[in-house]
């Protein structure tokens, strides 16, 4: 069954811990610093910017710059782009690092690429800016990129499970099922209390057709935390291949009261209601499902004909 029952796990960043500096980093950069980094935890990621870029400046011959001639420096923008920049100490690559994830979230995409090049730049092997640029290049559809991101964040680190997490999820995405399923399976080595990578690895076994091993995994990631609105609508998707219909239902229901604005799970709701013959309902599934996302138009259709196929073939069962 053609299925539009993936939604990509989510986006791993790691903010980069500023567990030493080096002799020459002035304690107010370092204060900044650790400010920035409890704004992003916070969700305030314009005043984590804010603070980022002080620590930057403070860090940098960029201050001097800044007190030889305030009239003409600015803070907007690309400012303190390390191209520009005397580096007086590796500390600075964190903050850029930092601030590329804190703009990452603000959804300036071009602008965390800038800072995890500039992280990249004066720390060849920061790892965590690879993790970030890797993340940030397959929002922006540079999947390529991505991978060469992903692969070198691994060569420099690979004991850290999100990584492969983040590459099983791309590898998904450019149909690498079997690539998908390793890094899977290495991020669960890794590390098995994380829900979503069970939950990730099942929507691979999705493609797969190995319904009773996408169970198994969304079971073990409801386990671990039953309030993840994916894994209901993974398990949904799983009923409803192995013609568990009121079931799949009860869970797209679940996915749907943790997230209102899960496509898949109103897309598959609708299929499963089709099959049940309560049509007036499937189609204000449908139609949420395309006011959310209205590209999918011709996937809607799909389920609206392959409900109707599989009646048919109903009636055609019924012994005369």
């Amino acid at each position: 069954m053609n299925s539009y029952a993936y939604k990509i796990g989510p986006i791993v960043f790691l903010l980069v811990v500023c567990l030493f500096a080096q002799a020459q980093t002035p304690l107010t950069a370092v204060n900044k610093y650790k400010d920035g980094s409890a704004k992003v935890k916070k969700g305030d990621f314009d005043g984590a910017i804010r603070d980022y870029t002080e620590a930057i400046e403070l860090s940098s011959h960029l201050a001097s710059a800044k007190s030889a001639n305030s009239r003409s420096w600015n803070t907007g923008g690309a400012e303190s782009d390390a191209s520009q920049v005397t580096v007086v100490d590796p500390f600075t690559a964190n903050v850029y690092a930092n601030r590329g994830v804190a703009r990452y979230r603000k959804g300036d995409l071009e602008g965390a690429v800038q800072d995890f090049n500039s992280a990249i730049r004066i720390r060849p092997g920061l790892f965590e800016a690879f993790l970030g640029r890797g993340a940030t290049r397959r929002a922006l559809g540079d999947l390529a990129g991505a991978r060469q991101d992903f692969d070198r964040a691994i060569s420099l680190r690979n004991k850290v499970p999100e990584v492969y997490n983040d590459r099983g999820n791309l590898r998904y995405e450019l149909g690498d099922t079997n690539g998908a399923l390793s890094d899977l399976n290495k991020a669960i080595e890794l590390n098995a209390r994380v829900p979503q990578f069970f939950s990730n690895r099942g929507y691979v076994y999705i493609r797969k057709e190995e319904f009773d091993r996408a169970l198994a995994d969304f079971e073990r990631a409801i386990q671990l935390d039953p309030n993840i609105a994916e894994v209901y609508q993974g398990r949904g998707r799983v009923r409803l291949s192995k013609g568990e219909i009121d079931r799949a239902i009860t869970d797209f229901n679940r996915a749907l009261e943790l997230d209102r604005s899960l496509v898949s799970a109103y897309l598959n709701r609708g299929l499963a209601l089709m099959l049940k013959g309560r049509d007036l309902e499937a189609e204000k599934d449908f139609e949420s499902c395309l006011a959310l996302k209205p590209q999918l138009e011709s996937e809607v259709q799909q389920r609206k004909e392959l409900a109707k196929q599989i009646r048919a073939n109903r009636l055609h069962q019924v012994p005369k």
